[in-house]
């Protein structure tokens, strides 16, 4: 679930897993950066686990587009 900030900035969160280094990391954020409407992308890297990204934005994105972004990066979203 995703929070807006009395500014209008949009933060969702998402578990990516399968991400074991900075090359992840960066494959990860270029796919989700590109998608439109996202303003940028943190990553927090769990190397053998499940990690967190963060995407900002200013208007809402589809989950399912977050998903496309990151299987295109060759990895993938886990559901909670």
């Amino acid at each position: 679930m995703g929070t807006t900030d009395n500014t209008g900035i949009i933060r969702e969160h998402y578990l990516v897993g399968g991400m074991t280094c900075a090359h992840c990391v960066a494959s990860v954020t270029e796919e989700v950066s590109a998608i439109d409407g996202v303003d940028s992308v943190s990553v927090d890297l769990n190397a053998g686990g499940a990690s967190r990204i963060m995407v900002v934005s200013s208007k809402p994105v589809a989950a399912h587009d977050v998903e496309t972004a990151v299987v295109e990066a060759g990895y993938t979203l886990v559901t909670p």
